[in-house]
């Protein structure tokens, strides 16, 4: 009994939401070769920005997975649609991508 009782158990854990931090990046290679750095340096200050609302979503994803694991045996916000980290590796590798252009140091001429 205990056993099948710990075989679920790891079964619901093995479909919870991971952190956002243990999410690995996409890789992206040259993706944004051809953007100037206006355009880099615009891209990366949004994909910055929507890798940070990803993350919080993430978290709460991850917060309601072990309340609902813990009450009913059931990751929810996995099933219903809450984890992103599909979402969240893509964004890291375009952010990744936008870093290694290279003129991101360069300032921004008007």
């Amino acid at each position: 009994m205990k056993l099948t009782i710990a075989a679920i158990a790891l079964a619901a854990m093995a479909g919870c939401a991971q952190s956002p931090d243990a999410i690995a990046p996409v890789y992206m290679g040259n993706a944004f070769a051809a953007m100037d750095c206006r355009q880099a340096q615009a891209e990366l200050i949004n994909e910055r920005q929507n890798l940070a609302a990803l993350s919080a979503q993430q978290q709460s994803a991850v917060a309601g997975d072990a309340i609902g694991v813990f009450l009913i045996g059931v990751p929810m916000s996995s099933l219903t649609g809450g984890d992103k980290a599909g979402l969240i590796a893509a964004s890291k590798g375009k952010i990744i991508a936008l870093q290694a252009r290279g003129c991101l140091a360069a300032p921004v001429q008007s």
